[in-house]
């Protein structure tokens, strides 16, 4: 196993942690266990808080901001990619006052073509790579799809963890992978996929948040988008509660960012209460959180202007994605 050079400097409990396979096995094993039935319960309580109009604007503003704008399609062209980054950086071409998003996502082939769009607009290019949605590759081939983003001028990577070594115990495999992986980012920002609802239990997503933090990780993340369920509140909720431990246990703070299935403004409000309440008030920028999404952005515009003109503006005005 690695030694976990690429990560800030680690209380002794935790470097300990990360010794060898098996320290890092019994620390795993030894969080503690997820109460389904609480999870569950306080997410659901979360969503059905009520904001004021003034809040609710707020809200839909501060959305957009974290919003990482993503394209992740095999029939994806430069023309779509000019057109997402278009979108991104005047999301609203009638309104001027409408944040920029946090970043666009896209596959490492159509990285140069979103940094030529967004030069000096200091919105962030992301990149999937590490044979993103899958996995299923060699370590050689992850690292070399990881410089090839990061070459091309991609200042975030999201990779995905082996969740078949994840879930066979071989969690020293999956923390060399990240480690490595993280090396290969430079200077970009790592993102690291857990594809929860590969994990079958919230246990299992306590630990695999755990393992992205202690291996470097800069954010971690739900879902690729492409396995049924993608983002949920209960999983977010648990993955909140990792980086408030590990900010108890370090002095830092790491990031999250739920992706796929979050389509409406409820739903995106819903995790910034839950953000607030479970992690706290400072992840309420796009620094330490973001939503990964594709259509959620025309609904957030939609609504806001709702808000402004009092009536339902429709989503004729909007640009289709």
């Amino acid at each position: 196993m690695a030694a976990p050079t690429t990560s800030p400097s680690l209380p002794p409990a935790l470097a300990d942690a990360v010794r060898d396979d098996a320290s890092l096995r019994r620390f795993l094993h030894g969080l503690p266990g997820v109460d389904q039935v609480g999870v569950e319960q306080r997410a659901a309580g979360l969503g059905t808080r009520s904001i004021k109009k003034a809040s609710k604007m707020w809200a839909i503003d501060t959305a957009i901001s974290m919003v990482d704008l993503t394209t992740l399609e095999g029939a994806d062209t430069h023309g779509k990619v000019r057109s997402l980054a278009a979108k991104a950086r005047r999301p609203d071409p009638e309104r001027a006052d409408v944040p920029k998003v946090a970043a666009v996502c896209v596959y490492p082939d159509m990285v140069e073509t979103a940094v030529k769009e967004l030069e000096g607009t200091g919105i962030n290019i992301a990149s999937v790579a590490t044979a993103f949605p899958s996995g299923r590759s060699s370590l050689k081939v992850k690292l070399e799809d990881t410089a090839y983003a990061v070459d091309a001028g991609a200042t975030e990577i999201d990779m995905v963890i082996d969740r078949g070594a994840f879930l066979s115990g071989r969690f020293g495999q999956v923390f060399d992978e990240i480690v490595q992986v993280k090396h290969a980012c430079g200077d970009a920002h790592l993102k690291v996929i857990l594809e929860t609802g590969e994990l079958a239990t919230y246990d299992n997503v306590r630990r695999a948040s755990w393992l992205g933090l202690l291996a470097g990780g800069d954010f971690i993340k739900t879902s690729t988008g492409k396995v049924s369920p993608a983002a949920t509140l209960p999983v977010t909720h648990v993955m909140l509660q990792a980086v408030r431990d590990w900010h108890a246990q370090t002095g830092q703070r790491r990031g999250v960012k739920p992706a796929g299935g979050i389509r409406t403004t409820k739903d995106a409000i819903k995790y910034l209460v839950a953000v607030h309440e479970v992690a706290g008030p400072e992840w309420l920028t796009a620094d330490l959180f973001r939503f990964g999404a594709s259509t959620l952005l025309n609904d957030l515009l939609m609504q806001r202007r709702t808000q402004l003109e009092g009536h339902y503006s429709g989503p004729d005005y909007v640009t289709v994605d």
